[in-house]
């Protein structure tokens, strides 16, 4: 079994490839992560480039817990902090587990859209501003990395203005369920 706290501290791009092909669910709602993207404490893109700041505290925790902030002042964002200011961004996830769950949240029927970018994810999982800072290995979420390798394509990452052209976007190659077409390999 992988310790949850020493899988994510580490490099967070390094941690961003590997969680593709982990399960994540919260109160058993959730399924495959598809898509992620590293943000580092020295990226100008990174909520915690100017610092530590009440909104990204969570990012100076410990590595292996929840940041979840709201973006645009509606939807919420949940990612995996890997400690000193980096995190992780759950960009997308293969729905898999309370299916009907996540249809009743995010009022439609199409699976491949009830998860397919960070604030439908959120929606579709239950995430609330409540779960910043909860450890990601213990209830209500899990988060089960494979150890498997998946095959990822990596690309600039998108929904930003700063350093975008960073390829810390990561896809698990081939996925129907993406927030947008993969990244070419």
């Amino acid at each position: 079994m992988v310790c949850l706290s020493e899988f994510c501290a580490r490099d967070v791009a390094v941690v961003a490839e590997a969680l593709i092909g982990a399960t994540l669910t919260l109160d058993g709602v959730g399924g495959r992560i598809v898509e992620t993207e590293a943000y580092a404490a020295d990226d100008a893109a990174s909520h915690s480039f100017n610092g530590r700041t009440m909104r990204n505290a969570a990012m100076f925790g410990p590595a292996g817990h929840a940041y979840v902030y709201r973006i645009y002042g509606l939807h919420l964002c949940l990612n995996i902090t890997c400690g000193n200011g980096s995190a992780v961004l759950i960009r997308a996830i293969e729905p898999v587990t309370s299916i009907d769950a996540m249809r009743r949240r995010r009022g439609l029927e199409k699976v491949e859209l009830l998860c397919a970018g960070p604030g439908r994810l959120c929606q579709a999982l239950g995430v609330t501003a409540a779960h910043n800072g909860l450890s990601l290995d213990a209830p209500p979420f899990a988060l089960v990395v494979s150890g498997a390798l998946e095959p990822v394509v990596a690309g600039p990452r998108i929904g930003i203005r700063r350093a975008a052209e960073t390829p810390w976007r990561f896809c698990l190659a081939g996925s129907r369920f993406l927030s947008r077409p993969a990244p070419r390999a």
